[in-house]
């Protein structure tokens, strides 16, 4: 009897381990087809030879850099030692990797929730918008604001005619903590909370391109549902990126950029998620329009 058992629970297992290494090629053969992870690299190079963009970042540069160089300082200097002493049983000598790996992580969070609530949220907005002018999606971005004549695309901005990005909400709060033991399982622990962190991350990438689509909330989750691979893979490069110190608010705009630049893309059918590889949700996305 225990032997039928064992066997039944090792074949359970073996059939739920199949399943979810076919859906792992799915998600992966999703993202690579995409090449979704490419528009973080793609917002840089596009940001920085277009120098009208930078207006909204340097309007706030010196304020957020002094928060991100207190954050980072602060967790470095107050965590670093004790996240170290609980993380070495776990990660043994790794653990003086690991624990700054997470220090970066936790800091890039902090950053990301005090400076998009209380300081980058319109300048963001303007960044992602302007990103749009300048690939001439100007009838999009007229649905959510006031378009001026002439001008660079920063300059045509005008009033804003739907509320921007939905501040960081503390459901996102809760998950981040929820997850952040995965860091006690050594390299491989750390590795799946980034790619957790960058699926979330990702999910909240185009909120204002849905916005501007006037989708609903059931149109918008089964866009990302149907589009999981693409979204986690932009997600996991963009929070890589902002987890560099110091160099995160740059970071911020320039994955802002990169999230306006795929819109534009989509909104062109200019990438695979639009030509034929998911015909059910370009129905979807016919019917928002």
């Amino acid at each position: 009897m225990s032997s039928r058992f064992v066997e039944s629970v090792q074949s359970k297992a073996h059939e739920v381990a199949k399943e979810d290494l076919g859906r792992a090629k799915v998600l992966i053969s999703d993202a690579a087809r995409s090449r979704a992870y490419l528009y973080p690299f793609k917002g840089i190079a596009y940001f920085l030879t277009h120098r009208a963009l930078w207006k909204p970042l340097l309007s706030q540069l010196l304020p957020t850099l002094a928060l991100s160089v207190g954050v980072v300082t602060s967790m470095f200097f107050f965590t670093y030692l004790p996240q170290l002493a609980i993380l070495v049983f776990f990660n043994g000598p790794l653990a003086v990797f690991t624990t700054v790996l997470l220090i970066l992580n936790e800091s890039s969070t902090l950053v990301n929730i005090l400076s998009r609530n209380f300081l980058l949220q319109e300048a963001l907005l303007d960044t992602f918008d302007g990103t749009l002018v300048s690939k001439n999606a100007t009838n999009i971005v007229s649905e959510g604001r006031q378009l001026k004549p002439g001008g660079d695309p920063i300059q045509r901005l005008g009033k804003i005619l739907k509320s921007p990005f939905d501040r960081f909400s503390p459901k996102a709060l809760v998950r981040y903590a929820m997850y952040l033991p995965l860091n006690f399982i050594p390299v491989v622990g750390t590795v799946v909370f980034i790619l957790l962190q960058g699926r979330s991350r990702g999910n909240a990438v185009h909120d204002r391109y849905f916005q501007l689509k006037r989708w609903s909330s059931a149109e918008k989750s089964k866009w990302l549902a149907e589009h999981t691979g693409p979204y986690s893979a932009f997600g996991t490069v963009a929070t890589l990126l902002e987890m560099v110190p110091f160099a995160s608010i740059l970071f911020s705009f320039t994955n802002t950029v990169g999230a306006a630049l795929w819109a534009a893309d989509i909104e062109a059918k200019e990438t695979e998620m639009t030509q034929g590889t998911a015909p059910g949700l370009r129905e979807a996305a016919q019917k928002a329009e």
